[in-house]
């Protein structure tokens, strides 16, 4: 076997923090809202990611609830997930392979990108992911399907690296934020 690094840990965001980001996702979405005890039970069900196999670099996440992604629109889903890893690392999220040939399952960024930093982010570093399927018919996933992959991977940095800031707040875009 490889030396393989051990560089993070996966947990669950608070029930407040999901609940947040849920019910704000429900209203983008125009999905019927949700009462505190379906909720609860959704938060309780989500799943930490997994590998498949000794041998695979990808970590499955497994979506908390049934979606529907209609055709042509977009989709944020809140997954329960914050990721802690360690500095010079980074967790790149891409659909899983499958979703994507067979639906144009596509992330609206291309692919996700969740810096070691964003674990201390106000929103206690919650992912997400904004989808769109590119089908001619409506894409229904359900709880616990497997939809997307992270992988860890290091990074460097320039010699003469300063960043703009040293403390983040928030994610999508929010580091670009003044």
């Amino acid at each position: 076997m490889t030396d393989v690094h051990s560089i993070a840990k996966f947990y669950k965001v608070s029930f407040e923090q999901y609940k947040k980001d849920r019910l704000s996702a429900l209203d983008i979405n125009s999905t019927p809202s949700l009462n505190e005890e379906l909720l609860f039970k959704e938060y309780e069900s989500i799943k930490l990611p997994t590998r498949a196999t000794a041998g695979s670099a990808g970590y499955d996440f497994y979506l908390p609830s049934d979606i529907l992604i209609k055709q042509g629109q977009n989709i944020l889903v809140p997954t329960g997930i914050r990721a802690e890893i360690e500095a010079g690392w980074v967790l790149l999220l891409f659909p899983r392979s499958g979703l994507g040939f067979k639906y144009g399952l596509r992330f609206l960024n291309t692919t996700g990108i969740i810096d070691s930093d964003y674990y201390f982010a106000d929103n206690e570093g919650h992912i997400m992911a904004k989808l769109r399927a590119e089908t001619k018919e409506d894409l229904v996933l359900h709880a616990q399907d497997r939809f997307m992959q992270g992988v860890f991977m290091p990074f460097g940095i320039t010699k003469d690296d300063e960043p703009l800031t040293t403390k983040r707040t928030g994610g999508f875009g929010s580091t670009g934020n003044k």
